[in-house]
């Protein structure tokens, strides 16, 4: 059976930094893509991050968070993390994790979404 868990989400202050952690079982991550998304009271999901099993050179980024979050992925371990530096108000959501057949930046084709994990920003 295929689980994702996000877990490292808190109370951060503007300009601070938090580490997301999505641990991933029941398959292999060589094998699969994983996104992070995010979801803010009132808004629809959007993308934040993906990156291929396979190549970590594939990477996507969302224009909101580009030069701040960094996605990385210890493939050994089954965890893909999210590195979010210099974070802003505007970034509180819950975020998600969920893995894709492919690497593919199309909310659509992911699955096996977690229960999210809330970052919240505020000073």
């Amino acid at each position: 059976q295929v689980q994702l868990e996000e877990i490292g989400g808190g109370l951060v202050q503007p300009g601070g930094s938090l580490r997301l952690a999505c641990l991933v079982s029941g398959l292999t991550l060589d094998d699969y893509a994983i996104g992070w998304f995010r979801q803010a009271p009132g808004n629809e999901r959007e993308g934040v991050s993906c990156i291929s099993g396979a190549d970590s050179r594939q990477t996507y980024y969302a224009d909101s968070v580009k030069g701040r979050f960094t996605i990385s992925n210890d493939n050994p371990r089954n965890i893909m993390y999210l590195q979010m530096n210099n974070l802003k108000a505007e970034d509180t959501a819950i975020y998600y994790c969920a893995r894709a057949t492919q690497y593919t930046t199309s909310q659509s084709a992911y699955e096996d979404w977690g229960q999210g994990t809330q970052v919240t920003v505020a000073s």
